[in-house]
């Protein structure tokens, strides 16, 4: 009995449709739900009573809400900066550089890649605790960058790689300085990669619960910990409607930031 190799294929295709529809219903469907319940009249999610804006409405009047949306801001916005100009410097560094314990220095960079957030969490409170320092919302900051300069360093070392390294040294041959050829010739071709970098860690630290929770200060209550302190007495439409807020900026910002990587490297390339 002979089979037909292209019905064979088919099955396998389908096959494959099938499970993959399984692993995206999977992972989707409860933000589907959750989606649903953010426009739910009533009160509670167990029941549903009709369609409403009223949440979403009542987020923007919050005065607990809006205060943690501002701490996440200055905790997202005061990381990325800091770990940008430092997580450039070290991709550049640890590419375009030979030193003593290079190799050492690179793993170590990348540990916070690895490590769980609750060990970085724990380690960080124990430092502060050791010399003394305050709590407060710079020392989320602290700890944000720790994260933060190594998921930048990591896209920018990507970007580094499609660099031709041959245009630094013409412009060093035709008298620029180091820094000269930094700044004019290495630094716009990074700049792709340094804004995804900064844009995918802006969407991680306005997301950390774990790590700021540890080290936050008494009220510098971040937008995630805001959450979770509602959530203790049930979740309700309006916690629902903030997810969903923060899903859609998170969701749109990793798009845009894979955009920008993306094109950088086809610029580079070519």
């Amino acid at each position: 009995m002979k089979i037909n190799p292209s019905g064979n294929k088919l099955r396998v295709l389908t096959w494959q449709a099938v499970f993959s529809m399984l692993m995206f219903v999977f992972m989707y469907l409860p933000i589907l739900v959750l989606t649903l319940y953010s426009f739910n009249q009533s009160s509670y999610s167990a029941g549903w009573q009709g369609l409403t804006l009223e949440w979403y409405g009542k987020l923007f009047s919050d005065e607990r809400i809006l205060s943690a949306l501002q701490n996440s801001l200055i905790v997202a916005f005061c990381s990325v900066g800091i770990s940008a100009i430092l997580g450039t410097l070290m991709a550049v560094g640890l590419a375009r550089y030979q030193f003593l314990g290079k190799t050492l220095y690179r793993g170590i960079s990348y540990l916070p890649l690895i490590i769980p957030d609750i060990a970085i969490a724990v380690a960080t409170l124990v430092f502060l605790a050791a010399f003394a320092i305050p709590l407060s919302i710079w020392t989320i900051v602290a700890a944000h960058v720790v994260f933060c300069l190594a998921y930048i360093c990591l896209v920018v070392s990507s970007q580094l790689t499609s660099l031709d390294s041959h245009l630094e040294e013409a412009a060093l041959d035709l008298g620029a300085t180091p820094v000269q050829a930094f700044l004019k010739v290495l630094l716009p071709q990074l700049m792709p990669g340094i804004v995804a970098g900064c844009l995918l860690a802006f969407v991680l630290s306005l997301d950390d619960f774990l790590i700021a929770s540890f080290t936050a200060g008494s009220g510098s209550n971040t937008l995630p910990m805001e959450i979770f302190s509602r959530i203790r007495t049930g979740v309700k439409p309006d916690i629902n409607a903030l997810s969903v807020i923060l899903i859609l900026v998170s969701a749109i910002v990793a798009f845009i930031a894979e955009l920008i990587r993306a094109s950088g490297q086809r610029t580079n390339s070519h």
